[in-house]
Order: C-alpha cells, then structure tokens, then sequence
C-alpha cells in the first residue's frame, strides 16, 4: 500500500518547526565561526553512531567505537559495534561530499549499496582501486580460464582486498545486491526494496515546497513508515540530515538526528497518529541542536582551559597537537597518543600529566582519558 502524505496540520506544526530552526540555525552559525569545529564535526559522528544502535536497543560504548575506529580493539569487536562502525563511516562519507551528494542520483544509490558492481576479477576501477587476482602465468592462462578452483580462489582475493581497502577507510564501491543473491536466511525475499525506495523518493519531491524543518520531519516519519531497508534502518536520519545540511541549515555540520531521537519516548516516536509521530520527530531536531549547542560551547571551555597550559612552551611541544587530538575523540588512549604524536608510553603519560586530562574509564580494560 503506498504511503499516503496527509496535508500536515500546520496550526500545530508551525511552533515546533519554528522552535527546532531557530536552534539548528544559532548551532549552524556558531560552528561555522567556531575554533573546536573540526572535533566537534567529529565528537558529533561517534555519539551519533552509538545512538543509531541504541535507538535499536543495542548497547554499543563510545570508547569501544573509538578504540575500533582507530583499530586498537582490545577485544573481538561484536556485531553491533561493526553496525555502530557503518554508521559513522557513513556520516564521514556524507559531511565529506558536497551538500548535494547524498540525495543525488549517485550519492542514494552509493548510500543505498546500489552504486555497481565491484571490478571484475583482474581488471581495475577507474580510480585504480580494483582488486587483484592471483597472477597466472601467460603460458597456462586458457587453461586457468576453465579451471574452476582458481576463479573460487580469485574471487577470495578480490573479497580480501575489497575488505582489507574498507578496513583502511578507503572508499569502496559497494557491490550491487540483486534479490536472488541474497540469503532467505538474513533477508525477505519479498521485501521489495526497490519500490519502497522510489516511494519514499517520491515523498521527498512531493514536500519541496515546504519548510526544511517539517520536511525533514517527514522523510523521517516515511522511513520508518514505509520500512525502506531491511538491514540498514539508520540510514533515514542520516539522510534527512544530509537534507538539513543541503537547504543550509546545517550547512557546517551533519545534524545527530538519531542523538536527539534518543530523548524522546518510544511511546511517541511509535504513536498511532501520525500528527503525533511528526511532533516526535520535530522535537528530536529540536534536541539533537540544543545537545549539540551544550557540546559546543564545553568543547570551547575545554579548549580555552587546556591553551592556559600551552604558554611558554617549546616551539616543538607535543602539546598543541594532543590537544587537537583530545578535542576531535570522546576519549583517547595512550596508544592513540603514541600513534598520532609518535612518542613513546611514558612521553604519552606525561604529555597526558602535563595537559591535566581526566581519566574516563575505571573498569579495568584498558586507561583512557578525556575532557569532559
């Protein structure tokens, strides 16, 4: 059945929309003039990323995520911080394209993992980046053409190096899903994510003339309306943020809708009357801009008290550049320390001593510091 998009009641809309612009605008102006807005762009896509899973109702540690993002896990990472790990790739992808990519013909398919085939085995990408195959030598290679066991090990070297390139961060093209690959096992087979995304594609040309704001709110409502994707439920908030961003509203940054979907109750964001569910939606723009005006404005007080302790030292001091890398992570650990500044343990220990870090984690694991 397709989704039916309601001519909203604005009487009780318009006070939200207005209430959520007004702050997602005051946010916008004061990162683009902000001296934290690299770290803050940064702090905001891991605390977004953890809040997708648990809107899911996984449980999912920011210093898991940022010990796995920067490939230091100290334990086997579990399925749903690889999730929390998409996600946050995906909001770097975003906010580092053009404001238009996302919802452009290319960027949704990209997003969508409709953007074409990994290269052929043996062949290379436009950009260099096809994966190889294991060489053979030009005497044996008609032969090798009809050996079976050597295409099954070719396609195990193209899967290592696809994964290996997604491990470094590099972007790879995702390769196209058709309906008859796919595992009944892990997918409904009559699920037909085809149709419901050219629904919700329609959803977005039929809102162009309304208010940013609200028309956000309705791509979200229609996302979890109409089920888009079967797997990849958190990419509807990233995607009507992209619209935020697109319009100018967040032209600085990628709005944490899922952060601000964390505040409002089940019982809201699941009600039965649509009217109620936009509300909802309306007041997680609201809360994910006023968070992010909190997290700002203490990202500044931190970096202003931690600058006190940069005055009258060496010109090579390590110090300014574990500040910058304090300001862009939840926390750090000694061995990011040692990685990004190459110092040794104990340099790290004492560049932490002499910055006055707080120490963030007390369960035993591991020792991780941080400024709030």
């Amino acid at each position: 059945m397709a989704y039916t998009l309601d001519k909203p009641p604005l009487e009780t809309l318009i006070g939200p929309v207005a209430r959520a612009t007004e702050v997602l605008v005051r946010l916008d102006e004061r990162v683009a003039r902000s001296p934290v807005r690299d770290g803050f762009v940064e702090r905001q896509h891991f605390a977004d990323a953890a809040s997708a899973l648990w809107l899911e109702g996984e449980l999912v540690h920011l210093e898991d995520l940022v010990l796995h993002d920067a490939h230091m896990d100290i334990r086997t990472p579990t399925h749903e911080l690889t999730r929390a790990h998409a996600v946050l790739r995906t909001r770097r992808r975003i906010f580092a394209q053009k404001p238009d990519w996302a919802l452009s013909r290319d960027g949704f398919l990209a997003l969508t993992g409709r953007g074409g085939a990994m290269p052929a085995a043996g062949q290379k990408s436009r950009d260099g980046e096809g994966a190889e195959t294991a060489s053979v030598d030009a005497d044996d290679r008609d032969d090798a053409e009809t050996d079976l066991l050597a295409e099954e090990f070719a396609e195990i070297d193209a899967v290592l190096a696809r994964s290996s390139k997604l491990l470094s961060g590099a972007d790879v093209p995702a390769k196209a899903a058709r309906p008859d690959d796919r595992p009944d096992l892990i997918y409904d087979l009559d699920w037909n994510e085809e149709e419901r995304l050219a629904e919700w594609q329609d959803v977005i040309a039929r809102t162009r003339d309304l208010p940013v704001v609200l028309r956000a709110a309705l791509l979200l409502e229609a996302w979890s309306d109409i089920e888009v994707l079967q797997h990849a439920t958190w990419l509807g908030p990233l995607l009507a943020a992209a619209l935020l961003r697109q319009e100018g509203l967040a032209a600085n940054h990628l709005a944490c809708l899922h952060l601000g979907a964390k505040n409002i109750p089940r019982e809201r964001r699941r009600a039965r009357n649509r009217s109620d569910r936009l509300l909802a939606c309306l007041d997680g723009i609201h809360d994910s801009a006023l968070a992010g005006l909190k997290e700002h404005d203490r990202l500044v007080l931190a970096k202003s008290q931690m600058e006190r302790r940069l005055k009258q030292r060496r010109a090579s001091s390590k110090l300014p550049d574990l500040v910058e890398l304090v300001l862009s992570r939840p926390l750090v650990s000694t061995g990011m320390i040692q990685e990004r500044l190459k110092v040794t343990k104990q340099g790290a220990l004492n560049l932490i001593g002499e910055l006055g870090l707080r120490e963030m984690t007390g369960r035993g694991r591991f020792r991780a510091w941080g400024v709030i």
